[in-house]
């Protein structure tokens, strides 16, 4: 597994705070098809952060039946949000301090339009409760209680997002509370998207529950337009995963499109963006930051400070599992 891998590299594997059920949570076959770093296609395509398939596959149902972008990205992490076995994104998300389930996620189309949610409780799907805040609201970004109230306004229902295998290991966490940061891929595999529909549109969405065990009100970089996500439908789409007040410092996303529209490929982007980060923190050994980037003729591409980071693909040619270069090589 490569996020064992990378805990193993990084020394994480030692910090004592990783439980067995923590290690194991990812624990899912990967597809064997590794495709290069920079890819491009033809026609429709999808890709995420991490190796999330289903959430590709179900996003290429809708590019692959002419659908539009914003459609799939939204359906595809919806996927995520819903799997109770992924403790990082939505419904059984691993907890605050408090215990509490907090979601952060955010959507941005074509047009440039946008919508946010940060700190939301209660509600599964964060990402559909960002795009209505976009489309029916005039503003970007609701937070807490607010964000929770408008979504049972629009029809969301009240769920209880906490599961008893995160309370366990919650629980568990409690008896030690060792208040700082853990920092591993498990913790926050932030699920982005981006793609491309049949007319040449770029959409992308993010969402996340954030690292675990956080302070009650920590917001990392997904929900926040131009961080954990930023698509300009006249260049490119990028998205971020990893320890998000690192992508914060540096606007990681946005600063990657800008590059992208000087003329720099996806890889060089995500490259630069990743070097962005490592020059400005002596302990970048220390965190996982990952990138990755579409540009408006359909290639793709990743970097990372860690080996680990991968990416879904699906166009054309299939479905595909793509491992990042990264600034760290061992």
């Amino acid at each position: 597994m490569q996020r064992r891998k990378f805990l193993k590299k990084t020394g994480l594997g030692a910090s004592g705070l990783l439980s067995i059920p923590l290690l194991s949570a990812w624990n899912h076959q990967l597809p064997q098809t590794i495709t290069q770093n920079t890819t491009k296609s033809k026609g429709p395509v999808v890709v995420c952060t991490w190796n999330f398939h289903n959430a590709t596959s179900k996003a290429w149902e809708v590019l692959s039946s002419g659908g539009f972008a914003l459609d799939a990205v939204e359906q595809g992490v919806r996927v995520e949000e819903a799997d109770v076995n992924n403790q990082t994104v939505g419904k059984g998300g691993r907890p605050d301090r408090d215990g509490n389930v907090t979601l952060d996620a955010c959507i941005m189309d074509k047009s440039g339009n946008c919508g946010s949610v940060v700190y939301l409780q209660n509600i599964t799907h964060a990402i559909s409760v960002a795009r209505k805040v976009m489309e029916q609201t005039p503003h970007v970004m609701l937070a807490g209680k607010g964000a929770e109230k408008f979504a049972y306004q629009q029809g969301f229902s009240k769920e209880n997002l906490l599961t008893e295998k995160s309370k366990k290991e919650w629980l568990q966490w409690k008896k030690e509370s060792k208040y700082e940061t853990i920092i591993n891929i498990e913790n926050h595999d932030t699920i982005g998207m981006l793609a491309i529909d049949k007319h040449g549109d770029i959409s992308g969405a993010c969402t996340t529950s954030g690292m675990a065990y956080k302070v009650g009100g920590r917001v990392g970089d997904s929900p926040i337009i131009g961080s954990g996500l930023f698509i300009d439908n006249e260049v490119g789409g990028a998205t971020a995963t990893g320890v998000g007040e690192e992508v914060i410092k540096t606007v990681g996303s946005f600063l990657i499109v800008e590059l992208m529209r000087q003329g720099k490929s996806p890889l060089e982007a995500c490259k630069e963006a990743v070097q962005r980060i490592v020059s400005k923190n002596k302990n970048y050994k220390d965190f996982q930051v990952g990138f990755l980037a579409i540009n408006k003729q359909g290639e793709t591409a990743s970097y990372c400070i860690h080996p680990g980071f991968s990416y879904s693909k699906y166009d054309i040619n299939g479905q595909s599992n793509n491992p990042s270069d990264s600034y760290v090589k061992s």
